[in-house]
């Protein structure tokens, strides 16, 4: 490999770790928001929805962690495909019903996160396939 591909591999991978740390940034945002709703207004709330909030916050305890090792220990944190592809797909799946039942009621910058977050899962998805 050249010096000039090194390079190129090297300025992709800076890419794709700021990516990473944004969407990390915005993952814990959004679950410390989440959680501060919660302990303030649980006495007003659905608790229907209730056990939704919870998978949501699971899910987001889980990207964190994933987006963590990502960063700290490079791509090779889960080395069987199979396992991140089912994880994208549950994830995705779990992230499209979110949207459709929240989107009304979302922060705007926050829903915009979740759908660039998906195409993203979509693209993985595509690529592991």
């Amino acid at each position: 490999m050249s010096h000039k591909d090194r390079e190129i591999q090297k300025k992709a991978q800076q890419r794709e770790n700021a990516r990473r740390v944004d969407d990390l940034i915005n993952l814990v945002e959004n679950k410390t928001r989440t959680e501060r709703h919660l302990e303030q207004h649980s006495d007003i709330g659905d608790p229907d929805r209730l056990p939704h909030v919870y998978e949501v916050q699971n899910a987001r305890e889980e990207q964190i962690e994933n987006l963590k090792n990502a960063i700290v220990y490079g791509d090779n944190t889960k080395n069987d495909t199979g396992d991140q592809l089912e994880s994208l797909k549950k994830n995705y799946t779990f992230a499209e019903g979110y949207i459709k039942h929240n989107a009304d009621h979302m922060d705007p910058q926050a829903l915009q996160n979740l759908k660039e977050k998906q195409e993203h899962r979509k693209e993985q998805m595509d690529i592991l396939q």
